[in-house]
């Protein structure tokens, strides 16, 4: 099925066309907090809400499409989160950040979406409850500053009011409250509606790794060397990016050294070798303080995370380039390439893909066609 962020359906369309939202029906909630029932008519209940504020009424169509999307997903793994506890309260802890994922590969592969829009379907319901437990986070004014980098924070307001406005519960009023807090919150530390304005790169990249350091005070750039760190899906073109861009640059390939020394992808120890030789070839980069690519799929955060700690404590300045295609041109360059991924395994890999957010290095480039 077709289907854009911009076909606006009826609740029993939505039902008959769309298996995640079946998937709603019968979901159950606790009743201290949503009386209303299921997760299909909370979810039913937020969209007729949010399209009655005035505030969402006002926008552009097309940013009332992201908000109306994001409104439909923002509970879509409650499915595969919810559970009873011991004390009887049924709780869906990790839903948000499962249902990221879940945002972002329907609208990545079975509903193709500008990456633009996508990326801010996939992150408000990634944050959609942050306006109500932000004064709870260790470090509110952090989390928030992190936030802005990700998300739209007024458009975050909208759909955390929609989603209270969306049930029945004793305490509405208390959470309608949080997040007029939570808006003056974002208007205090210059971040309502827009990211945070960080004194430099350099700032931005050290405040969310220190905890002395201010986001409106420039540090001095003491970098020695640059490592281009590469991330995306196998058969989005990071080799003919490095051909275009970085040719003459020494490249760290993880593919390379497999081939090299004949390690099969799927064999789990020979792959920790492979990360370690791959490592090794960097520290005598790094030493020399000789600019290098890192070339691999790096889908994950944790792992990214990894490479740019080392490549940090060598004084290097970390460039984060993630590369896309449409899903169906990278299916047909996968199956051309001279070694090419089974899509089985590509499959997995994408379920698991987390997009490069701007904070994590010192520069992060979006290369998506």
């Amino acid at each position: 099925m077709n289907w854009q962020l911009t076909d606006r359906k009826s609740w029993p369309d939505l039902l008959r066309q769309f298996d995640f939202v079946r998937d709603m029906v019968g979901v159950p909630q606790d009743p201290a907090h949503h009386a209303e029932g299921d997760v299909a008519v909370h979810t039913r209940m937020v969209l007729e809400a949010l399209e009655l504020l005035p505030a969402y009424r006002a926008l552009p169509a097309n940013e009332q499409a992201i908000l109306w999307a994001a409104a439909l997903l923002h509970d879509v793994e409650k499915r595969s989160t919810t559970m009873q506890e011991g004390d009887g309260r049924i709780t869906s802890k990790g839903h948000a950040r499962k249902g990221e994922r879940t945002a972002r590969l329907l609208l990545y592969d079975a509903y193709p979406t500008p990456f633009i829009q996508r990326e801010a379907v996939a992150r408000l319901v990634r944050y959609h409850g942050l306006p109500l437990w932000i004064f709870e986070k260790e470090s509110p004014r952090q989390a928030l500053l992190q936030a802005s980098l990700e998300v739209n924070t007024a458009w975050l307001a909208l759909l955390a009011r929609a989603d209270v406005l969306g049930r029945v519960c004793a305490d509405q009023d208390e959470l309608l409250y949080r997040i007029d807090l939570f808006e003056e919150f974002c208007r205090e530390q210059d971040c309502w509606g827009k990211s945070y304005p960080f004194a430099s790169n350099l700032t931005r990249f050290q405040y969310f790794r220190r905890d002395d350091l201010a986001p409106d005070f420039p540090l001095y750039d003491d970098t020695k060397t640059t490592v281009v760190l590469l991330s995306g899906l196998p058969g989005v073109g990071k080799d003919h990016y490095l051909l275009s861009h970085y040719r003459d640059w020494p490249v760290v390939s993880l593919d390379g050294i497999r081939r090299q020394f004949g390690i099969d992808p799927l064999d789990r120890k020979g792959t920790g070798r492979v990360v370690q030789m791959a490592k090794e070839q960097a520290r005598a980069y790094l030493r020399s303080q000789e600019s290098f690519v890192w070339n691999a799929t790096n889908i994950t955060r944790n792992l990214r995370s990894q490479l740019i700690d080392l490549f940090v404590t060598y004084g290097a300045w970390v460039k984060l380039v993630y590369l896309e295609v449409p899903n169906a041109r990278r299916v047909e360059q996968n199956a051309n390439r001279k070694h090419p991924v089974p899509e089985p395994a590509v499959s997995r890999m994408l379920e698991k893909l987390e997009i490069p957010a701007v904070w994590e290095a010192h520069e992060v480039l979006y290369e998506v066609s």
